[in-house]
């Protein structure tokens, strides 16, 4: 009988730093834009610096008061919104908002909405000469009449944007994906031809909720964004399919609302995280999940989070 005894296991440090390209963040975990406001609201209530980072809610040239109530509907496994992207302007952001942001210790990922190329072209020349860390332009919006959406599902159109905004910053470019398309590849390999630093995928699901009573739509806008747990497998799919077509680095979202789907999702291929509906749910969510992620890793003998970006074993 072998009476030696084994040498207890040393716990590993598992390391929360992750790169996005040219970013580096302190962890995996940013806030979604359009859930997190400005971080003004949770500011007083929350550490915001142990996040990786806050993607704003989308800005826009001028002030936008959104779309008419009601703007907001539950549904199965998630919730239908057409906010239609509220927001100050991109003059008052800079000289109202982001001076407090960048007092937040985490990376500030300005989300960049627009009517046509010449708006983004111009919100990109704004905000290259403020202290943002990266740019996300929003060509994915579906709750815009104009812009968004409408110009995301075109691969010349995504192509277009994307060249003219390279020309007017060298600060990264994350190009922000919609769903709503035949081919997710197509629009990705489109972005990363123009010069995107990185993409990011999946925005919302184009939907409708109906109420049975009134017979009319729940939303005033008719459709809306789905969001939540219901669109996870989706986003998760394409996350795996956009990793195998392009070089980039991907940031994933949909669905996410614990440590372990954020994980599914950097094993698909992305090497951060978004989380937005979730922490409409339950604010603290997203501030316990990057520890809870290093719990998970420790616990199968990994030092990083990173080693999760692209291990997916297909059968």
């Amino acid at each position: 009988m072998d009476n030696k005894k084994t040498k207890p296991q040393e716990n590993k440090v598992v390391k929360r730093e992750v790169q996005v390209g040219g970013v580096r963040l302190k962890n995996p975990i940013l806030a979604a834009s359009g859930t997190f406001g400005f971080g003004a609201e949770l500011a007083p209530h929350y550490d915001l610096s142990l996040l990786g980072g806050i993607c704003t809610t989308g800005i826009t040239l001028e002030s936008r008061r959104g779309n008419p109530p009601p703007r907001i509907a539950e549904t199965s496994g998630g919730m239908l919104n057409s906010v239609g992207l509220q927001n100050p302007g991109v003059s008052a952001f800079v000289t109202d908002i982001l001076p407090e942001m960048l007092n937040y210790g985490c990376a500030i990922i300005a989300n960049v909405a627009g009517n046509s190329t010449d708006d983004y072209v111009e919100m990109t020349r704004i905000l290259n000469a403020t202290e943002v860390t990266a740019l996300e332009l929003n060509l994915s919006c579906p709750n815009v009449s104009a812009g968004g959406m409408s110009i995301g599902t075109e691969p010349e159109l995504v192509r277009e944007v994307v060249v003219a905004c390279r020309k007017q910053t060298d600060k990264p470019l994350w190009v922000k994906l919609t769903p709503n398309v035949t081919s997710i590849s197509a629009v990705a390999k489109a972005a990363e031809e123009a010069g995107a630093d990185a993409l990011v995928l999946i925005n919302t699901l184009l939907g409708i909720a109906v109420d049975l009573n009134s017979e009319r739509p729940l939303l005033r806008n008719n459709t809306g964004g789905l969001s939540g747990p219901a669109i996870k497998p989706i986003a998760l799919r394409m996350v795996y399919e956009v990793y195998r077509a392009v070089k980039l680095p991907l940031v994933g979202l949909g669905g996410i609302s614990s440590a372990v789907d954020a994980l599914e999702f950097m094993l698909c291929g992305a090497s951060a995280v978004q989380v937005g509906t979730a922490s409409l749910v339950n604010p603290e969510l997203i501030f316990s999940l990057p520890e809870e992620m290093a719990e998970i890793a420790q616990a199968a003998g990994h030092d990083s989070l990173a080693r999760y970006t692209g291990k997916l074993r297909p059968w």
